[in-house]
């Protein structure tokens, strides 16, 4: 059986982000320029100081704040996720540098309908730990020659959904973290956009939990 993942026209999209939110800014560039066809209706963070946060605000975007400070008990965390996401009916969960693990009950609830980026081409590199700067020590201690973003989408364990696309980025012998995270940071910018966009378009398939493109 094969599932088409979007129903409208126009995607209502939920971001989650917990830093500077560099990947949701370059997602609302788009849809502002129309080039994806969607609305970002809701920021989610843990982090209420965080660069996310203050370009939604000052985007007239709606924002809101659920970590273990204001939600101490995890059943009143789950029910304001679950609460917020429900309310902003939306169509797609987008995870822009979120770095909190979802609640196992969202995600059965909203299967193939969250999506995340991470910084390395997966399955390689993956897991609990291995998130930001860590990844990038990992690939080059590693001695591999390639690296580059993987967008997935989210199951109940880090990184191990279902790959949607990923981008080829040359590591150098020479090369710092720093100088991995910043080509391959350039390569999110570009994917992330071109994977929402498709979403939005009906354009990305799963079957058997593999996904496949149909072109534009």
């Amino acid at each position: 059986m094969t599932e088409n993942l979007t129903q409208k026209s126009t995607k209502r999209i939920v971001i989650f982000a917990s830093g500077g939110g560099s990947n949701f800014r370059a997602i609302h560039s788009k849809i502002e320029d129309s080039i994806i066809s969607a609305e970002i209706v809701l920021v989610v963070s843990n982090n209420p100081t965080c660069g996310a946060i203050e370009y939604a605000k000052n985007n007239g975007i709606s924002t809101i704040i659920i970590n273990s400070k204001g939600y101490p008990d995890k059943f009143g965390y789950l029910d304001a996720m679950r609460s917020s996401i429900r309310a902003s009916t939306a169509d797609l969960v987008v995870l822009a540098g979120f770095m909190k693990l979802i609640p196992k009950e969202i995600v059965k609830e909203y299967t193939n309908k969250i999506i995340n980026i991470h910084p390395a081409l997966l399955p390689a590199f993956g897991g609990k730990g291995l998130f930001g700067m860590n990844v990038h020590k990992a690939v080059i201690e590693s001695g591999a020659k390639y690296s580059g973003p993987t967008v997935h989408f989210v199951n109940e364990e880090y990184d191990k959904g279902s790959i949607i696309a990923q981008r080829i980025v040359s590591v150098f012998p020479d090369d710092s973290p720093e100088d991995l995270a910043k080509r391959v940071l350039i390569e999110e910018h570009k994917i992330y956009p071109e994977v929402v966009k498709a979403i939005c378009e009906n354009r990305i398939k799963i079957s058997k939990n593999k996904t496949s493109w149909i072109e534009e």
